[in-house]
């Protein structure tokens, strides 16, 4: 996996993005509900593009919306149906909107649409309806069975016999990604990557059958695949134009087809009829080649992702969820990312890992700042900030990788966040805060670039060592060897010498915030009582609470590198030694890699069960208090702009125009009505 998830936004100054036009009378905030917050982007510079870019852009969004339904389904067997249920309700209710249970109705639909199913985007667990079962039955029974999303011979009585205890029993599909490693986590996990009955040893057992631990360009196994058990034996429904979502990926070819009619370049074109290809069969060796001409584009100025790509939503980390991000490059602000994925040799070379385990030659690093246009599938409403591809080793070794910032997305997460409140009540002291104000935003976006540029682009596997050989474990391991990496190299000289920054302080102000989100306000994601579970919050876990440990008496004068100490009754992160704890950074990332090259599923399991998942319940308490009184949403994601088309009167395009019409219950509505391939 490879893509970075935004933390708890600070609100410091986006004014110190110099790059930045920012429209300070757009209005970011969209919806609130429960636990989220909805905001809209901004699209700046996208009145530079040329038409035929513009056409391209529209094209590749149609696209990626297309492909919505695909997620859905992914993430659980019955989501389309209940989604097609809950928006006819929904729209056809006729009762007191402003009741009580229509209220509780009206936010679970949101939660269920924000989690593209009924399962907490983030943490996993089923969403709990505060609307009663009563309620559900009257407003169903009133529907006409012709408007009912009835399974093919499926009856009314049939439909709810199913759906009541999927939507009320808290036991039923309880969590759609289990990591708990000591159970089945396939069996055990609520997701439809597998079908039932299948287990986790039987797929382990499928893949590790087919692999071949001497070739050097393994195919990712299981990427674009539901396991099934038929008649007593395991095989592949391979997701592909004439398999498994079908319907969808014929309408994403066609607007693919589209896009690749006003390509920019030939390069271009030539990687988008790979992705075709590789969609009409789902030849798995088609993809790799697809990725290999994608990464090695570094030209184009309209860009993309999309398809079966990221795996968290797999319990074994294998299985891609149906994604889509549509982007242009930010030129002024690529100029950053340009200086570090040139020096992608030197920061190789000079890494704390052990020379083994580095990269002789890093090849075709490119890195750059986007600015998104359109978020689909797995990455929308909730999306990354920074993004680095191809996922497979071996052509990130032979080919290089991809890396992209999110900019206008940090943008809109920075600008929402002003005024809220959190330094106030979080950060330890008026010098703290005043270090926050003045660089926390440069060297968050620079954390992200080198998570992204440099972070999983480094380090390679020893030969013979299976990629999948974590497990379960693999993304949070991932994901915490390119943060520690990134921090790193935050603090190094080399950033001043480039131009980069300009203060040899200001990696404090990155530290400072990782720390105290690691250790404490992360947690306020969590639910009483529950571990952690998410690959990039046991990340964050995992490295602060490792240097936490590790770092007892070893700073200045003795004290504690990093320690939590109370203040009026509250506690606080507080670092004594800046210096020690890059070092400590560098420590852990040696340990992590050579857990990886190595493919030492023992050590990383150790790593993750001791650090990353255990909460301290009185922190934990305390954090959930302090939240309260500021009032301030744990997640945040966002709707998408509305591309419209202009036409001559020969039906010709002849522009494409962008606005921010829609609420979110508009949008989520229109998105069902205009692109539900799979439920027509």
């Amino acid at each position: 996996m490879k893509r970075i998830i935004p933390t708890l936004i600070f609100g410091t100054m986006a004014t110190l993005n110099m790059n930045a036009v920012v429209d300070k009378t757009f209005n970011y905030h969209v919806d609130r509900f429960a636990d989220i917050e909805v905001l809209r982007y901004e699209v700046p510079e996208f009145h530079r593009l040329s038409l035929q870019q513009k056409k391209m852009l529209y094209y590749l969004s149609q696209a990626a919306q297309m492909g919505r339904d695909i997620i859905w389904d992914q993430n659980g067997k019955y989501n389309l149906q209940i989604r097609q249920l809950l928006e006819n309700i929904y729209t056809g209710y006729n009762g007191d909107r402003n009741s009580a249970d229509f209220k509780a109705f009206e936010k679970y639909l949101k939660q269920v649409w924000f989690g593209n199913g009924i399962h907490h985007h983030y943490s996993t667990d089923k969403f709990r309806p505060e609307f009663s079962k009563a309620f559900f039955e009257e407003q169903v029974a009133s529907i006409p069975d012709s408007d009912l999303p009835l399974a093919p011979g499926q009856t009314r009585a049939e439909m709810m016999e199913v759906l009541i205890p999927v939507i009320f029993d808290p036991a039923v599909m309880a969590k759609r990604v289990n990591q708990d490693g000591t159970q089945d986590v396939v069996a055990t996990s609520a997701n439809n990557l597998y079908g039932d009955g299948v287990t986790q040893k039987e797929v382990e057992d499928f893949y590790a059958k087919m692999k071949n631990p001497n070739d050097e360009t393994p195919v990712s196994y299981g990427l674009n695949a539901k396991v099934v058990k038929k008649d007593g034996k395991i095989q592949e429904e391979k997701y592909h134009l004439t398999g498994l979502y079908g319907p969808a990926i014929a309408e994403i070819i066609y607007w693919l087809d589209m896009a690749k009619s006003v390509a920019e370049n030939d390069a271009q074109k030539a990687y988008i009829t790979k992705l075709i290809d590789y969609y009409v069969t789902g030849d798995l060796k088609l993809f790799d080649e697809y990725s290999i001409l994608w990464a090695e584009d570094t030209q184009s100025d309209i860009d993309f992702v999309n398809g079966f790509i990221e795996s968290y939503g797999d319990p074994l980390g294998m299985t891609g969820s149906w994604e889509s991000y549509v982007n242009f490059k930010n030129i002024a602000s690529s100029s950053r990312t340009n200086k570090i994925s040139s020096n992608a040799q030197w920061f190789e070379d000079h890494s704390p890992v052990d020379p083994r385990f580095r990269k002789d030659k890093v090849k075709g690093v490119s890195a750059k700042v986007i600015t998104a246009a359109m978020l689909a599938g797995d990455a929308f409403p909730s999306t990354a900030i920074g993004i680095n591809l191809p996922n497979s080793n071996w052509i990130r070794a032979q080919h290089g990788s991809k890396s992209v910032t999110l900019e206008n997305i940090t943008e809109a997460y920075d600008m929402a966040s002003h005024g809220n409140g959190f330094n106030e009540e979080f950060v330890i002291d008026e010098p703290t805060k005043k270090m926050l104000d003045e660089y926390l935003y440069i060297t968050d976006m620079l954390h992200t670039d080198l998570h992204e540029c440099l972070g999983h682009a480094s380090g390679r596997l020893m030969p013979g060592v299976d990629q999948d050989a974590l497990k379960e474990n693999g993304s949070a391991l991932e994901e915490a060897r390119a943060d520690l990496f990134a921090l790193y190299y935050v603090a190094d000289p080399k950033l001043l010498e480039l131009g980069i920054l300009d203060n040899p302080d200001a990696y404090q102000a990155e530290y400072y915030k990782f720390m105290l989100n690691g250790l404490m306000t992360q947690l306020n994601r969590i639910e009483p009582g529950n571990n952690v579970e998410e690959a990039h919050m046991r990340n964050r876990q995992l490295i602060a609470k490792w240097v936490l440990e590790n770092g007892r008496k070893k700073g200045k004068g003795g004290k504690d590198v990093v320690e939590l100490v109370k203040k009026n009754g509250k506690t606080y992160v507080k670092i004594n030694d800046y210096p020690k704890l890059r070092e400590l950074f560098g420590n852990l990332l040696a340990e992590i890699q050579r857990i990886k090259s190595e493919g030492d599923y023992k050590a990383g399991n150790d790593l993750i069960q001791k650090y990353a998942v255990k909460v301290d319940p009185k922190i934990h308490k305390e954090v959930l208090d302090r939240f309260s009184k500021l009032d301030i949403p744990p997640y945040r994601g966002f709707i998408n702009p509305v591309y419209t088309p202009e036409y001559d009167t020969a039906g010709e395009i002849t522009d494409i125009t962008i606005s921010y019409p829609e609420n979110y219950a508009d949008q989520m509505l229109r998105l069902s009505r205009d692109y539900s391939p799979l439920t027509k």
